[in-house]
C-alpha cells in the first residue's frame, strides 16, 4: 500500500501483457518453425511439379462440367509426385483428397497453395484462340539444323476444347492429309498426338541465317501459300460454337445497358465483341461486361472454382483442431495468470475499502467517532484521510450543535426564571407590582427578544436566505452613526467612544447589516473595557478595500481563544461582572453578515493591551 494505485494498476496490466506476449512468441516460434522446415523441404523440382499438378488439374476443370470423378486423377498425381493433392470447394468441403494413400496429416495446410477457376483461366484462352487458330512456324534448334513448326489445332498445344470423339477423328484425317500434302511437295511433316489430344503437325521449315525464323497465319485465309492446310483443321468444336454465341448475347446485353460502345468481329466461324476503336484504352465498363458474359457463358461447361492444398500441413493453423487446442492451453495459462495476479493486488486493494465501507456504516448508525487506520500516501490512504477528516468535521458539528442546543436553553431560561419568579412573587403578594417591577420584566423580555433575533439572523445566514439590500453608502457616514447610537451605554460605563475617519468612504453595502456588524463588535468592546477604557471604530483605504476596525482598551483575549472567537456561543469568561449579559451569537452573526458582503472579519490581541477587530470590506 506504498505506491500508488495507478501505478500498481499499470504494472498488473503489465503483467498480464507480458505474459501475452511471451505466449505469444511460443505460438509463433512454433509456427514459423514448422513453415521454414516446410521452406527447407520446397526447392526447384517440387515448384516443378506442383505447376504440373496445378496445369493438369486445370485442365480436368476445363473439360468437365463437373469434379465427380476427379479422385482418379488426383491419386494418379500423387501416386507419381509423391505429393499430397487435395481439392476442396469453396465453401472448404473436401472434393478429393489423397492424404490417406500417402499417409499424410487430415488436416489441410491453412492458405490453399491455388484456387483453380475455369472460368477465369481457361475463358480469355479457350474462345479467343478458336477464333484466331492458325500456325505458327519457329525456330527450335540452332542454324546448321532443320527449323521445326508446331502446328495446334485448338487453343492449346495437345488440345482443343470441346471436341467430340468424332470431330477429334475428323481433325486427325485432316492433320493426315495436310501431313500427306507437305510429304508430296518435299517437305518433312508428321502428325502426333490422337486419342483424347488434338493431332499436332510438326512442318520441317527448313534452315534461316539468323537462327530464328517466324511465320504465321491463320487458317481463315483462303488461299494458302502452300495450299496444304485444310480450313476444317482449325474449325471450332461445336460446344465452343454454343458457348461462344452465349457469351456475344450476353456481353452485347450487358454493353447496352450500361451505353457503352462496341462492335462485332467474327473469325473462324466464331464471334467477339470488340471496342470501336482498338487503339483507346478499354473502359472498366467494358472489361466487367466481357469477363461476366464470358465467365457466366462457361459456367455450366466447366467445373466449379475449387481450391488446391499441396503437401502436408505445412503452417501453425490457430483454426485447425490442434490450433484451437493449443490456442485454448495457451489463453487459459495466460488467464490464471493473470487471475492470480488479480487475486493478490485485489486482496490488497479491496481491504482499506472495506474499512471505509465499514466506518460509514458505523457513522450511519450514529457513531460520529468512527475512523479507520491509513497508512501509506495513494490514492486510496488519502481517500482515508479524507473520511477520518470529514468524521472529525462531523463530530465536531455534532457537538457543536448539541453545546449550541444546551446554550440557547441555558439562555433562555435564565430570563425565563426571572420573569416567572417575579410573576409568582407579584401574584403571592411578596413583591408589589410597581413601575419598578414592571421595568425589569421589560427588560428580561428585551433581552429574550434580542436573543430570538439573533438566533433567527443565525438560521436565516446558515440557509443562505440572509436578507441583503446593497446600495451605495459611506462607510464613515456609517461609523458615525454607530458611535452615537452607543455612545450614551459607553458613556454610562465609563468608556470613552469616537470615530475614526478620513474623509468619505463609499461602498455599495446593506447599510443596516453594515451597522448591525459594528454595532455587535462596539458592544463587545463596551462590555469588555474596564471603567475610564477607550473605543475607537475607524475607516480607512487599504488598496481595493476598506478596513473597518473596532479597537478598545480592554483587558485583551489570549492566543488560545482567537480561532473560536467566532463560534457559536463562544465565550471568553473575564472576572468583571459587566462581561456577561451577552447571548454568544453576537460574533457568529457578524462573521456571516461580513460574509455575506464578500468580505472577511479578523482579530487580534495581547492580554492586557485590548483588542481589534478589522472588517474587510471590497471598494465597489
Amino acid at each position: 500500500m506504498r505506491r500508488s494505485v495507478l501505478v500498481r494498476f499499470l504494472g498488473l496490466s503489465l503483467a498480464v501483457a507480458l505474459g501475452a506476449v511471451i505466449a505469444t512468441a511460443v505460438i509463433a516460434t512454433y509456427s514459423t518453425s514448422e513453415q521454414l522446415q516446410g521452406e527447407i523441404d520446397t526447392n526447384l523440382s517440387q515448384l516443378e511439379v506442383d505447376t504440373r499438378i496445378y496445369a493438369e488439374l486445370s485442365d480436368y476443370a476445363t473439360d468437365h462440367a463437373t469434379w465427380q470423378g476427379v479422385d482418379k486423377l488426383v491419386h494418379q498425381l500423387a501416386d507419381e509426385t509423391g505429393r499430397r493433392v487435395a481439392l476442396t470447394d469453396a465453401n472448404g468441403s473436401s472434393i478429393a483428397d489423397s492424404a490417406k494413400m500417402l499417409g499424410a496429416s487430415p488436416d489441410l495446410p491453412s492458405v490453399p497453395a491455388a484456387t483453380i477457376d475455369a472460368r477465369e483461366q481457361g475463358g480469355v484462352g479457350l474462345l479467343r484462340a478458336q477464333a484466331v487458330a492458325g500456325v505458327t512456324v519457329r525456330s527450335m534448334a540452332p542454324v546448321t539444323k532443320p527449323v521445326l513448326a508446331s502446328v495446334a489445332a485448338g487453343p492449346g498445344p495437345y488440345k482443343s476444347w470441346g471436341l467430340t470423339d468424332q470431330e477429334l477423328r475428323d481433325r486427325e484425317q485432316l492433320a493426315q492429309q495436310a501431313a500427306d500434302c507437305y510429304r508430296a511437295q518435299g517437305v518433312n511433316a508428321t502428325v502426333s498426338g490422337g486419342g483424347d489430344l488434338a493431332p499436332q503437325l510438326m512442318v520441317e521449315s527448313g534452315k534461316t541465317p539468323e537462327g530464328v525464323a517466324v511465320m504465321s497465319f491463320t487458317a481463315a485465309d483462303s488461299v494458302r501459300p502452300d495450299g496444304c492446310l485444310p480450313p476444317g483443321l482449325y474449325a471450332p468444336s461445336e460446344k465452343a460454337v454454343k458457348v461462344n454465341a452465349d457469351e456475344v448475347q450476353r456481353a452485347e446485353s450487358c454493353l447496352k445497358a450500361a451505353g457503352e460502345p462496341y462492335q462485332l468481329s467474327q473469325q473462324n466461324g466464331l464471334g467477339a465483341v470488340l471496342p470501336p476503336d482498338r487503339t483507346e484504352q478499354l473502359t472498366t465498363q467494358f472489361v466487367d461486361c466481357t469477363t461476366t458474359a464470358r465467365s457466366e457463358a462457361l459456367a455450366p461447361y466447366v467445373a466449379p472454382t475449387a481450391k488446391l492444398y499441396l503437401g502436408s500441413k505445412s503452417t501453425f493453423n490457430v483454426f485447425s483442431t490442434e490450433g484451437l487446442l493449443r490456442t485454448a492451453a495457451t489463453a487459459l495459462g495466460v488467464l490464471l495468470i493473470a487471475a492470480v495476479v488479480m487475486i493478490f493486488t485485489g486482496r490488497r486493494l479491496v481491504r482499506p475499502i472495506l474499512a471505509l465501507t465499514g466506518a460509514a456504516q458505523r457513522m450511519t448508525n450514529g457513531d460520529h467517532a468512527a475512523r479507520v487506520p491509513v497508512s501509506g500516501k495513494d490514492e486510496v490512504a488519502r481517500l482515508g484521510h479524507a473520511f477520518n477528516a470529514m468524521a472529525a468535521s462531523i463530530q465536531r458539528h455534532d457537538h457543536q450543535r448539541k453545546a449550541m442546543v444546551s446554550d440557547v436553553a441555558h439562555e433562555l431560561c435564565t430570563p425565563l426564571a426571572n420573569i416567572k419568579g417575579y410573576l409568582v412573587a407579584s401574584e403571592d403578594g411578596v413583591v408589589p407590582l410597581d413601575r419598578e417591577l414592571v421595568s425589569s420584566l421589560l427588560e428580561e423580555t428585551s433581552l429574550l427578544e434580542h436573543l430570538v433575533a439573533d438566533l433567527q439572523d443565525l438560521a436565516l445566514a446558515d440557509a443562505g436566505m440572509l436578507r441583503m439590500h446593497p446600495a451605495p453608502r459611506d462607510l464613515a457616514e456609517l461609523a458615525g452613526q454607530v458611535v452615537a447610537a452607543h455612545r450614551p451605554a459607553a458613556e454610562a460605563a465609563g468608556i470613552t467612544l469616537t470615530a475614526a475617519t478620513n474623509g468619505a468612504a463609499p461602498a455599495v453595502v446593506d447599510s443596516a447589516r453594515v451597522r448591525q456588524a459594528l454595532g455587535n463588535l462596539v458592544s463587545n468592546a463596551i462590555r469588555y473595557s474596564p471603567d475610564g477604557g477607550r473605543v475607537v471604530v475607524g475607516v480607512r483605504r487599504s488598496g481595493d478595500d476598506y478596513l473597518l476596525t473596532v479597537t478598545d482598551t480592554g483587558t485583551g483575549i489570549a492566543a488560545e481563544h482567537l480561532p473560536h472567537l467566532f463560534d457559536r456561543f463562544y465565550r471568553v469568561e473575564h472576572s468583571r461582572s459587566r462581561a456577561t449579559g451577552g447571548s454568544g451569537l453576537g460574533l457568529a452573526i457578524t462573521k456571516h453578515l461580513v460574509e455575506a458582503h464578500q468580505g472577511t472579519i479578523s482579530a487580534t490581541s495581547r492580554p492586557g493591551h485590548g483588542s481589534t477587530f478589522t472588517i474587510r470590506l471590497p471598494a465597489r
